[in-house]
Order: structure tokens, then C-alpha cells, then sequence
């Protein structure tokens, strides 16, 4: 095969690289597929019946019209081939094996009931508001817009959190499940450390403060601040060494203090 300059090229090398281009083309459907499960429950199906899961019983217990039951296999195959979750043989009451969905590791997270769950941060990121702005990328490379979600929507981030309540709470619930990680991590006592020995510390962009909250009740002698945007801060109740300020980061001073703490989203 030959390049239009002419060159002949490496048939192994030209399938690799083929094959890497067309692994970004579908990789979308892996993350819609995955965002599907979620949605019809799968994960939790399978962590109540609590061992593995033949594809009969994970039919009978999701929220799926008849006709589509032949295709929970195919969805199941393409969460397998990505190592959401994996297979088992178990024998079953007529003492035949068969196979059974069992989940992983990384399966684990998408549990409701999982404090460190990521299913809130998952439907966020992947709402058709927040994917819209990628469908006009390039659009935004052509004109002067500040952002491409402005570009998509109209208004600032912001704006549209402000206007839309319930997507401002999707988003507020999405950094939250994050932070409730981070601030596990940040609180282990590999890490802890870092925190010793300060008076005072602000949480700048902190959302509803789930990690400042985790710091707070670790170091009851600090004193920490969570600054954020009054449509985020408003209505939400400090203790003895946590409070609540608003502001812009981007236009008021930060509130002074010993640490700052900037999480990156």
C-alpha cells in the first residue's frame, strides 16, 4: 500500500496505525455503553444477587422492554472486552455450568450504595449539555468566544448552572463523589502530615466543601474555609471551624490564611 507521496509503507506498521485511530473512533461507544449499565442498574443487579450472575437472571431483573432482551449480551460484551466486569463458570441448579457476570475492581465504583461511588461524576460528565460543547470545538477554534460550552449554549458555565438548578446540583453532586476520594486519600496517614502544625486553611472553588468538611473533623484546631460561588455556598451551614464564603476566585481576593488548597476538577 502507498501514502500519497509515494512511499510504500510497513503493512504491520500501517494496521497499527490504523487499528490506533480506529480505537479513538469507537472509544465513545465503550463510555456511552458503560453510562447505559449504569442507567439500567446492572452494576447493583449484580452486587445484590451476590455471586456470579448468569445473563438469564441479570435479564429478569433490569427495567428492559422484551424485545430488547437479546441485546443485554451484546452490552455485556462490550463492558467485559473494557474490563468493567468479567466472567465466571458456576453450575447451576441442573447442574449445568454456565457462565456468570461477576464485577471488578473498577465495577465496584459505580455502586450506588459505594461511598467513593463515581456514578454521579459519570451521568455529569456525560449528559448531552455537557458533551454538547465538544460537538462545537471546533467551531470555538473559529471565533472569539471564551469557552466552547458559551459557544454551545450560549452562556458561561456558570450562567447555565444558575438558570438550570438541576444540572448545577448534577455538577455539585459529581465533584462531590470525587472529593469524597480525594479527601480519603488526603486524610490517610501516609499524607496527613501535610495538614499538621496550621491554623488555617481555604478551600478555593470547594463546591459544598466535602473535602474541607473531611479536613475540618480531622484537625478540629483548624480553621477552614470553603470559597466558592454564592449560587454554590448559599443556604449551606458551617460548624465551629468551617465556613462558607463567597466570591469569584477569578475577581475577589482569596480569604487570607496559612494553606491554600486549589483541587484540581
Amino acid at each position: 500500500m502507498e501514502f500519497q507521496s509515494g512511499e510504500k509503507a510497513d503493512n504491520a506498521k500501517f494496521l497499527k496505525a490504523h487499528n490506533h485511530v480506529w480505537n479513538h473512533i469507537l472509544s465513545v461507544k465503550k463510555t456511552l455503553s458503560l453510562k447505559c449499565a449504569v442507567e439500567l442498574g446492572i452494576p447493583d443487579a449484580m452486587h445484590n444477587y451476590g455471586k456470579p450472575m448468569p445473563l438469564s437472571q441479570l435479564i429478569a431483573s433490569l427495567p428492559i422492554h422484551p424485545s430488547k432482551t437479546s441485546f443485554i449480551h451484546r452490552l455485556m460484551r462490550i463492558l467485559i472486552h473494557s474490563g468493567i466486569f468479567t466472567t465466571e463458570n458456576v453450575t447451576n441448579d441442573n447442574n449445568e455450568v454456565e457462565s456468570g457476570y461477576v464485577l471488578t475492581d473498577s465495577s465496584m465504583f459505580l455502586l450506588k450504595n459505594n461511598p467513593f461511588s463515581v456514578t454521579s461524576l459519570m451521568l455529569f460528565s456525560l449528559s448531552p449539555v455537557t458533551i454538547k460543547p465538544w460537538h462545537h470545538l471546533s467551531d470555538w477554534f473559529k471565533n472569539d468566544d471564551l469557552t466552547a460550552f458559551g459557544t454551545a449554549h450560549g452562556m458561561t458555565f456558570w450562567e447555565y448552572t444558575d438558570s438550570v438548578p438541576e444540572y448545577g446540583q448534577s455538577f455539585n453532586d459529581g465533584m462531590a463523589s470525587d472529593s469524597r476520594f480525594v479527601s480519603s486519600l488526603l486524610l490517610d496517614d501516609k499524607c496527613k502530615g501535610v495538614f499538621e502544625g496550621l491554623e488555617s486553611l481555604v478551600d478555593v472553588g470547594g463546591g459544598t466543601g466535602t473535602v474541607a468538611k473531611a479536613i475540618a473533623e480531622s484537625f478540629p484546631n483548624l480553621k477552614c474555609s470553603v470559597f466558592d460561588l454564592p449560587s454554590v455556598v448559599a443556604g449551606l451551614q458551617g460548624t465551629d471551624n468551617l465556613e462558607y464564603i463567597a466570591g469569584d476566585m477569578f475577581v475577589d481576593p482569596i480569604p487570607p490564611s496559612h494553606a491554600i488548597l486549589l483541587k484540581q476538577k
